[in-house]
């Protein structure tokens, strides 16, 4: 059975991306959400298995949304994706408790192993 993720991104391009490069493996993307009031109002019914996290987006950021969600759910796996690549920007991801971070542009071999390494203190 697949491992569902619910990517959170305002760029339309970003999560087509992100679908079909997680097409054909073991993850299966059962939701998309433009910002992080959304990630927060579909987490309950989605329950995926992992978030994939944008920061920057219109209304409350990735990292805003992520704090809160591994607040009300302290079993969800958050992953960060990003062009910002500042060191306080990971070090805040890491502090909330996201379990990797991803810079973009990347590509799908990145993309699997940050997902795959987020599962793996299953």
């Amino acid at each position: 059975m697949p491992k569902k993720i619910m990517v959170v991104d305002d760029s339309r391009i970003a999560q087509l991306q992100l679908q079909e490069m997680l097409s054909g493996t073991d993850y299966q993307v059962v939701a998309c959400c433009q910002n992080g009031e959304d990630a927060l109002a579909m987490y309950e019914t989605t329950q995926p298995d992992l978030v994939t996290m944008d920061i920057v987006m219109p209304g409350m950021d990735g990292l805003q949304a992520a704090r809160l969600l591994l607040q009300a759910h302290a079993d969800a796996r958050v992953l960060m994706v990003s062009s910002l690549a500042y060191d306080d920007t990971v070090n805040e991801a890491k502090d909330i408790g996201a379990k990797g971070f991803v810079y973009k542009p990347f590509e799908r071999e990145q993309l699997l192993q940050a997902v795959e390494t987020a599962f793996a203190d299953q």
